[in-house]
């Protein structure tokens, strides 16, 4: 909790340097950072619950024969400072060009010649990826040492920091790990959709006997083209195009419906019209077509996003199979280091106006 409460108090201290010490703007951006500090059983029930899975994720490194070395750690936090022992860091492959052109705005039909079809598509211009300028050894070694110094000032020695960077390393070990234990797929069926988008049935209605009549891709362009006209009374409709998502990438996004005809309808055949809610209550009606599907490798995120589900879960019955804590704690939370009362002073008051001296009466 010590550590916790020292790197928030860290967090804040160089935001407070950067913002010209404004403590009103500190206070905006990070108010709920303040707001944890000054919650003591908050923040302590919180780390504790950390604690205790950072205890199941070193016991179930042991059960797989995974240690994790003192040279590992040194490299995790000087590549944490752009110093990568004097050398460039590992260079990131120029991307090769996508076998699929990047679609025009605007769709061609299936009966467009075949060279009209390929300039209507722009060839993407994939730039290498930027990679941070590696540092000195003699600049890391300052760096570190200035946050050495700074959590020793907070009664934060080196040893915990130096942990809690290998729980880090840890992590990434058992997300693998996992990942081939459950055969783990790093590649999934993606689809792309046309996508129309109306505010009333009655329109949705009508854009789907246009389309029985004039084909759906004739449509979509109609409406994708369409001005904006600022006498509507209600939101236009919109055409949009979606490009190779997963089911699992859309279904949070659209929802089960739309992305189930997505998914499950006949390429190229559009969808009947769609009833969907929104969060903020209103309602829309979307008509959707697809437009191909096929397995693709995962996105990085993505393939990342499964791999922390799977984490997860295992933490999660773990945590219920082995893990039992009590209220001895609630009354031992550190509440040191103490956060300056500077970031909880109120905003300053604004200064009168000045009285007009000819608005005043005798």
């Amino acid at each position: 909790v010590t550590f916790e409460r020292a790197q928030r108090i860290i967090t804040l201290e160089d935001q407070l340097e950067m913002l010209n010490d404004d403590v009103g703007l500190v206070q905006q951006f990070s108010g709920q950072t303040i707001n944890e500090l000054q919650s003591y059983e908050g923040l302590g029930e919180a780390t504790l619950n950390g604690m205790a899975q950072d205890l199941i994720i070193s016991q179930a490194l042991q059960e797989r024969g995974i240690e994790i070395s003192d040279e590992e750690i040194d490299r995790r936090i000087a590549e944490a400072y752009n110093y990568y022992g004097g050398e460039s860091p590992t260079a990131v492959p120029t991307p090769t060009q996508e076998a699929d052109p990047t679609p025009s705005l605007t769709p061609v039909g299936a009966d467009a010649e075949t060279d009209d079809a390929e300039e209507a598509l722009p060839v993407p211009t994939n730039e290498p990826v930027p990679t941070a300028t590696p540092v000195s050894e003699e600049s890391f070694q300052q760096e570190y040492g200035d946050l050495i110094d700074r959590y020793n000032g907070f009664g934060v020695d080196e040893d915990v920091y130096r942990s809690l960077v290998a729980s880090s390393i840890g992590v990434e070990y058992l997300l693998d790990s996992l990942a081939e234990e459950e055969g783990l797929a790093e590649e999934d069926v993606h689809a792309s959709a046309f996508f129309l988008n109306f505010a009333t049935e009655e329109e949705a209605q009508q854009a789907l006997s246009d389309i029985d009549e004039n084909g759906y891709l004739t449509v979509w362009n109609t409406i994708n083209s369409q001005p904006p006209d600022p006498e509507l009374e209600t939101a236009p409709a919109t055409a949009s195009e979606i490009l190779w998502q997963t089911m699992d990438a859309l279904s949070g996004a659209l929802g089960p419906e739309v992305t189930g005809a997505i998914f499950d309808a006949d390429v190229d055949q559009p969808s009947a019209v769609i009833e969907v809610a929104g969060q903020d209550g209103s309602t829309s009606y979307v008509i959707v077509m697809p437009s191909g599907r096929e397995v693709r490798p995962l996105s990085e995120n993505e393939l990342r996003g499964r791999k922390i589900q799977l984490l997860t879960t295992y933490l999660d019955d773990a945590s219920s199979r082995e893990v039992e804590i009590g209220e001895y704690w609630r009354s031992r939370v550190p509440s040191r280091p103490i956060l300056n009362p500077k970031y909880l002073q109120g905003p300053t008051p604004t200064p009168p106006l000045p009285e007009d001296p000819g608005s005043s009466t005798e």
